[in-house]
């Protein structure tokens, strides 16, 4: 079984360019780290500390053994973001009841890492808040913090970042100087030829004191080495530094100084590549064709962007990130973009160029919805090409939509929310659509079919979060709105998702009612999409009913709708469903090749929910089939992704599992102990119990069983993955296909009874036994058939 989701240990960038000086900040950084939980480094602008703390963090790793994780918060703008930018990092996807900051704490709270929080200073506050939250609540997660100013948190620990030395007056050797080693390694690293000789030091000890060791100043003035001589460099910030005309004059020191150097480094520019530095600033970060879509014009061709990003590049004004979907990506240092952004806003075109920016974002993400639903013609690759491609844009569209509720953008903002469905559903981002949405729904929106497509996607973000009260009302209202406007398709998606409610809350004829409507209409416009989730809920119907066969048929019917036109995103939730019912059926071969092309779907998606489920079926078949250590391997990997990311339900469903599995190898004690933490768990979090009620409960075992309710459950999980490790199976057990032989005769004749659809009781009161002999002998035919349920104790009898 391929590791995919074994869990990374950092999402650190690669480093560009040598780290040159600072080791004795990293020495004492690195002490603080061992001594507190929350270390900000604090400086001005350009003083390096974002570099500072990434090198920190990397020289850390080893004493986190949960990892290293960069959270980029330079365009967050509410506390609701900070969680998100953390939540995005870690990967948690979190579920239904819960909000963000409540995920988090169950994905945090048993981890063992370092949180890097960059870019913090226009949100102070939130992240303070934040943080205090995660310190007190996460015992073992520390903070590395860079902002221009603390935090004032509890803890907090303040590294205030200084300049890098600069040589002195004396006869020392300026070589020595941090700043004089930073400028000759990225003049060389710009001129690969360029040797250090007693004139240029000269000219270069001049440069780093005339620039008070700013390191982003040093590293500008750096890269004009292949226009102009060391003395010439030297000479112009001379000359501009005599009077300090440039920038706040109230300001300290050192922020005029960077201000003027960045200033220099603007004015040597043309006015072509000025005007494409302040446009730029509208991105996050941005590939070569986003830029010429947005920032050219007459003025400034799309065919000469290339030439003068390169230049840009070239003077440290913007920088490579690295090569995403075969596109090369660039982003400005926060300084230089906010320098740009100012640049920007005083030459009149902010506007224009926002709103060009918001309408790339749209058609990227109404690609995206298009390509999601669209039924022939539409290939799977480029289904998941554009799928990517808004992944790859997270941050640019997040821009979008705050600039569009700061405007009061209804329409946009709307649309951009609708678009955005697909990439929130399969990513699991359920709250954050569900935020988005609200806000712009909240607004006066004059286009009442927009409203009602808004609704609807709601309704669906709603039901995968479990808010049943909210899908239902919320998907009426979108029905009757889209409906009014002729929206087929968005009434299809209502149908199928108020039917998904009934049948989550029993109201199983309004289901079918619902469902039977759909596929008439998906049918009658031509809509295999939506026919294909209809005929799929139909099969979760018929099986809810326990209609198995009925059930099978149609999955069959969605799975074939769905290959014809190269879903297979469809494909693989199809695929989950109809191993379910194989596996209720007794199929357990057809039951692991459903789980495993669906597996194989989702590790390529890379949907935590879905593919959790995946290797859970897979773990379960291959348990009965008497593959235990196999088995075991799985709903290890399946328990641990849902652990991380904090899916509870999944972690209920994960740790019943495995607690079954150790059932049938004899481990009735632990396994108990786990089913009761799992029954916890699913309580805590407002679901109903899974399935037949377990049935070790009686007896001796009610003492495990009530342990495992008070476990938490992080040990629990820690017991589970204990006991999936060991993989180890007592003499004895049976194998999954074990002949009848294997069963007294009492046991077979529960057996039997249980094949005709018997309660234990109405079993008890034919056989004159009481209900908890009959849950007993229940439980001792699972153990040795390795099954787990009385679905499957009935089909294997009938069978």
């Amino acid at each position: 079984m391929a590791a995919n989701t074994a869990q990374a240990q950092q999402n650190l960038p690669l480093e560009l360019n040598r780290f040159v000086g600072r080791e004795g900040d990293l020495d004492a950084i690195s002490r603080l780290l061992r001594s507190h939980r929350l270390v900000t480094l604090c400086g001005m602008g350009g003083i390096g500390k974002t570099r500072l703390a990434l090198r920190a963090a990397a020289k850390a790793t080893e004493r986190f053994p949960d990892g290293v994780w960069l959270c980029e918060m330079s365009e967050a703008t509410t506390r609701e973001e900070v969680v998100a930018r953390i939540a995005a990092a870690l990967g948690a996807r979190g579920d239904s009841e819960r909000s963000p900051d409540q995920a988090l704490d169950d994905v945090l709270r048993s981890r063992h890492l370092l949180l890097v929080l960059d870019n913090c200073e226009h949100v102070v506050a939130d992240v303070s808040a934040v943080v205090e939250r995660f310190l007190t609540r996460c015992p073992r997660v520390s903070f590395l913090v860079t902002s221009r100013e603390p935090l004032r948190a509890p803890g907090e620990s303040v590294w205030r970042v200084l300049p890098l030395t600069v040589p002195g007056p004396g006869p020392a050797d300026p070589l020595g100087a941090e700043s004089v080693q930073l400028f000759v390694d990225r003049a060389r690293a710009n001129a690969h030829d360029f040797a250090v000789t007693p004139e240029r030091l000269d000219s270069i000890a001049e440069i780093c004191r005339r620039l008070d060791g700013i390191p982003l100043g040093i590293e500008l003035a750096a890269a004009r080495v292949r226009l102009l001589s060391v003395a010439q460099i030297a000479e112009r910030l001379s000359d501009r530094f005599a009077v300090l005309t440039y920038g706040d004059r109230s300001a300290p020191a050192r922020q005029r100084t960077l201000r003027a150097v960045i200033d220099w480094s603007h004015d040597m520019l043309d006015d072509r590549e000025q005007t494409l530095l302040r446009r730029l600033s509208v991105f996050s970060d941005w590939d070569l064709e986003l830029a010429e879509l947005v920032c050219a014009d007459e003025a400034l061709p799309a065919r000469s962007l290339l030439d003068l990003l390169v230049s840009l590049v070239d003077r440290s004004l913007v920088t490579v990130v690295g090569e995403v979907q075969g596109r090369m990506r660039y982003r400005m240092l926060d300084t230089i973009r906010h320098y740009a952004s100012a640049r920007l806003a005083a030459s009149g075109e902010e506007e224009r160029l926002r709103l060009r920016h918001r309408e790339q974002m749209l058609a990227l993400a109404e690609e995206l919805a298009h390509n999601a639903v669209a039924g022939h013609g539409v290939c799977w690759s480029r289904r998941f090409s554009s799928f990517q491609r808004v992944c790859a844009e997270r941050d640019n569209m997040w821009a979008a939509l705050n600039w569009s509720a700061e405007r009061g953008d209804a329409v946009e903002g709307l649309r951009l929310c609708v678009a955005l469905r697909p990439y929130w559903m399969v990513n699991g981002l359920l709250s954050e659509g569900a935020q988005w949405t609200d806000r712009f729904l909240a607004l006066d929106c004059a286009d009442e079919a927009l409203r009602g497509r808004a609704m609807v996607r709601r309704a669906e973000l709603a039901w995968d979060r479990n808010d049943q009260v909210h899908a239902v009302r919320v998907g009426e209202e979108g029905l009757r709105l889209c409906q009014e406007a002729g929206d087929h398709a968005s009434v299809a998606l209502a149908l199928n998702i108020l039917a998904m409610s009934d049948i989550r809350a029993g109201r199983l004829d309004r289901a079918g009612q619902r469902l039977a409507e759909s596929v008439a209409l998906t049918r009658a416009t031509d809509d295999p999409w939506n026919e294909g989730i209809a005929r799929s809920t139909q099969g979760a119907l018929a099986a809810r009913q326990g209609r198995l066969a009925e059930a099978g048929a149609r999955y069959e019917e969605a799975l074939t709708l769905l290959r014809v036109i190269d879903h297979r995103w469809g494909v693989g939730l199809t695929l989950i469903g109809q191993g379910r019912v194989a596996e209720a059926s007794g199929d357990l071969s057809g039951a692991e090749r459903c789980f495993r092309e669906a597996l194989e779907i989702q590790r390529a998606i890379g949907g935590a929910p879905e593919l959790a489920r995946c290797l859970a079926g897979v773990g379960r078949v291959l348990a009965r089939r008497g593959k235990v250590a196999e088995a075991y391997g799985c709903l290890r990997e399946s328990l641990t992704l849902c652990h991380h990311t904090g899916q509870r339900l999944g972690t209920a469903r994960g740790l019943l599992a495995v607690a079954t599995v150790a059932a049938a190898q004899g481990h009735a004690e632990e396994a108990t102990l786990l089913a009761g933490a799992a029954d916890r768990i699913r309580e805590a979090s407002g679901h109903s119990a899974s399935g037949d009620p377990w049935p070790l409960r009686d007896g001796s075992f009610d003492r495990w069983w009530q342990e495992g309710r008070r476990t938490d459950v992080d040990e629990a999980v820690r017991r589970a993955l204990r006991l999936a490790e060991t993989g180890a199976a007592p003499t004895g057990s049976a194998p999954v296909d074990a002949d009848a032989a294997v069963l007294t005769p009492r046991e077979r004749e529960v057996a039997q009874l249980v094949g005709r659809g018997m309660s234990n009781r109405s079993i008890a009161e034919q056989l004159f036994i009481s209900p908890a002999t009959v849950a007993r002998h229940v439980a001792n035919i699972n153990t040795k058939l390795g099954f787990h349920s009385r679905n499957q104790i009935a089909a294997w009898i009938n069978r």
